[in-house]
Order: structure tokens, then C-alpha cells, then sequence
């Protein structure tokens, strides 16, 4: 039985609502800033076709402006997060604008290329904290009413904002301009053959994507009170693509299922092996944390070779 989108909607917000009294909170909304980061991918792949290799440019640079703005010139997280946004749209307007010149593998290689010169400057830039990354970011009082020094109050709000970016995904995709990329994707001659300036809408859409991923980039680095050259590296691009892959290509739950999936992973493998090895008695089983990639790798490969629409395809018609 096919359950309606708005009973899964409040179903999935009141077990959102009831989950830190149960869950850490901080770990929680990690697994909401990687959703969010994955459906703003996901918005690119999923629905358009284009394949981005230097997403990680946009989430890490967002934390950073955030980080900025907070910590030296003593903003609050509302003015934080809209410069964090604003700072990652305008990267995407620059790479966006260079990248769509190109498609298929010369597209991917752009953006990466470009998002790995941007990790450079991260790299060497004395304002960035280089190697030891940018720390000490407050969390400060949102509007100055609302203090985020409370795990919970920060859980709620962040969530909200994430919310806010799904639905806005949604209208997105619902919307004329969301079918315009639909057809890119499907048959892009056909697209320009109607009439439609498909490197205009490739350029909006990547902008759109970009600002999502920093938004996403901007939460995070409020939540965990730091900034790291990790979150600018390839690695986090190449993490958002098996996010979006494991979840479901092309469907609005699967960035959030596929990022559930990938942070569980990264955190509890290593008590899965314990136990694992208490039960049966290998000892092999304990070293099993220090192979996460690899357990993550042929999830991957199960996911693509046997769910083509990943994990959340496998309950849905198309």
C-alpha cells in the first residue's frame, strides 16, 4: 500500500521532533546537514543530469564564511548563515559559469578542478587556519532571542531549516522550471530544439544547488563549532555522490536516507565489529572500524548494481 506524501511527511517530522530525547542531539543534526547537503546534489544530479566532482567547494567555504562572520566580526547566526550562502551561491556562479560550457566527463573534471583550486586557497590562506583548520565558532543567540548554546534549541532550529530546504527542493522539482531540467536531463537536443536556453537553466540550477550546499556548510559549522579543510577536499564530493547514490537518484527521500545510512556507518561500524566478534568468537571482526571505506565501498557497489534508484528506489513504482 502506497503511503500519501503528507502522512509520511508528518510521520518523519514527529519521530524528527521526538528523536533527541532519545538520540544525541549533536549527532543528529550532523546526519540533518549531510541530508541537506546530498538533496542539494541531488537537485543537480537527480533531476538535471550533471554530475559535480567539487560540491565540497561550496559546503566548506560556506562554514568558513560562516565562521568568519561569527567568530571576528561578531555576528549572529542568522547574519552567519546568510553570508555562508551567499559566499557559496557566488562561488557557484563562478564555477557554474565556466563548468556548463562543457558536459558529460568534461563538465565533472571542471568542477573538480576548480573546487581542488579552491581547497588550495583554503590550504594557504592565513585566514582559514590552514592545516589546523578555522576554530572557535560561537553559536551565539539566533535573532537574539533564541540561545543555540542548547544542544536542543539548535537541534529544532536546524531542523526547521532543513525542512525548509527539502520543501523548497520540492517545490522546485514541482514546478515548470523543475520540469524545464527534467527534460535537460532526459533528452537535452530535445530541450533546445523546443526553444529553451538549457545553459541558462544549468547555470541557475547549479547556482541553487550551490547555495543549498552551503546552507547545508554554514549548519554544520554551527553545530560542531569548527571549520576543516576536510570539508573542501574531493573526499567530501566523492561522500555526497555515494550519499545521493546509496539513497536514490532522482527521489526527494533518498539524500536523507543515504545519508542516515553513510554517517551510521562511519560511526558504528566499529561497534557492529565488536560485537561481531564477541558473538563469534573472530577476532578479525575488531579491527573492522578501521575499514569503513570498505564497508561503504561494497554497500556502494551492492546499491548500484542491484538498486539502480537506490535504497528508497526499491519501495517506489519508477
Amino acid at each position: 500500500m502506497k503511503i500519501p506524501k503528507r502522512l509520511l511527511l508528518i510521520g518523519l517530522i514527529a519521530i524528527a521532533i521526538a528523536l533527541p530525547f532519545i538520540v544525541y542531539p549533536i549527532f543528529l543534526m550532523k546526519i540533518l546537514c549531510f541530508a541537506l547537503f546530498a538533496a542539494a546534489f541531488n537537485l543537480l544530479l537527480g533531476y538535471t543530469g550533471l554530475l559535480s566532482f567539487g560540491h565540497a567547494a561550496f559546503f566548506g567555504s560556506a562554514g568558513y564564511c560562516l565562521g568568519y562572520f561569527m567568530r571576528d566580526w561578531g555576528c549572529g547566526p542568522a547574519v552567519g548563515i546568510f553570508f555562508g550562502v551567499l559566499f557559496a551561491a557566488a562561488l557557484g556562479a563562478i564555477i557554474g559559469g565556466l563548468a556548463i560550457r562543457r558536459q558529460g566527463i568534461y563538465f565533472s573534471m571542471i568542477t573538480l578542478a576548480l573546487a581542488q583550486m579552491f581547497y588550495f586557497i583554503c590550504l594557504q590562506a592565513p585566514i582559514s587556519g590552514g592545516e589546523d583548520g578555522f576554530q572557535g565558532i560561537p553559536r551565539g543567540e539566533l535573532f537574539g532571542l533564541l540561545n543555540l548554546q542548547d544542544d536542543f534549541s539548535l537541534y529544532y532550529t536546524v531542523l526547521a531549516i532543513v525542512l525548509a530546504g527539502f520543501l523548497l527542493i520540492e517545490r522546485i522539482i514541482s514546478s515548470p522550471f523543475g520540469q524545464i531540467l527534467k527534460a535537460i536531463k532526459e533528452n537535452e537536443p530535445r530541450a533546445i530544439s523546443l526553444g529553451y536556453n538549457v545553459n541558462r537553466f544549468k547555470f541557475l540550477v547549479f547556482v541553487l544547488s550551490a547555495a543549498l550546499a552551503g546552507l547545508a556548510g554554514s549548519l554544520q559549522a554551527l553545530v560542531l563549532g569548527f571549520e576543516t579543510l576536510t570539508d573542501v577536499h574531493w573526499t567530501m564530493s566523492g561522500l555526497v555522490i555515494l550519499m545521493t547514490l546509496v539513497g536514490g537518484v532522482g527521489t526527494l527521500l533518498g539524500p536523507l536516507v543515504g545519508a542516515l545510512v553513510i554517517v551510521l556507518l562511519e560511526h558504528k561500524v566499529g561497534d557492529i565489529g565488536s560485537f561481531l566478534s564477541g558473538l563469534t568468537g573472530i577476532t578479525w571482526f575488531n579491527s573492522l572500524g578501521e575499514s569503513v571505506t570498505i564497508v561503504t565501498g561494497l554497500i556502494f557497489i551492492i546499491c548500484v548494481m542491484s538498486f539502480r534508484r537506490g535504497l528508497v528506489g526499491i519501495f517506489t513504482k519508477n
